[in-house]
């Protein structure tokens, strides 16, 4: 057990699973039928293995995003956020309130369409940016409101 077990984790949407898929089986799907229409093209029954290897690795991509998806939250203490990712590699990034630069909030088309967003936390070291995707879109805003205020109440301490 590590010290941020016991922090209260805020998990992402379960919304973005839906728009990582989307975004995994449009690329797949253009590769599949691209493949598929060589193997009609070309009679030849060996071509059909690159179609259903395609399959086959779209399944098991499938597997990992929802797996990384659900592994995906942050914590807010009172002098820092926490962002936790990952289940085989896990990473834990800690960014200092009174570090931060300014939040940014960022939401592609598949995003704004099921209601979700990114944050994400600039500093001045590269090595604690963070970011948070799959943030429902409302809360993003109050995210990112609340963390400059407790940016600026940190950085005028200093």
């Amino acid at each position: 057990m590590s010290w941020y077990d016991n922090a209260a984790w805020i998990s992402v949407s379960p919304r973005l699973i839906t728009a990582r898929l989307i975004t995994l089986w449009i690329t797949l799907g253009v590769l599949i039928l691209a493949t598929a229409i060589t193997a009609l093209l070309t009679q030849a029954a060996w071509v059909w293995t690159a179609p259903a290897a395609l399959a086959v690795a779209g399944a098991w991509a499938s597997w990992i995003v929802v797996r990384q998806v659900t592994a995906h939250a942050w914590a807010e203490t009172t002098d820092d956020l926490m962002v936790k990712k990952g289940r085989m590699f896990r990473s834990v990034t800690v960014v200092p309130y009174g570090r931060m630069q300014f939040v940014d909030v960022k939401a592609g088309p598949i995003d704004r369409a099921l209601g979700i967003a990114t944050v994400q936390l600039h500093t001045a070291s590269p090595g604690t940016d963070a970011s948070i995707a799959g943030v429902p879109a409302d809360e993003a805003a109050r995210l990112r409101d609340r963390l400059t205020t407790r940016g600026e109440a940190r950085l005028a301490g200093l």
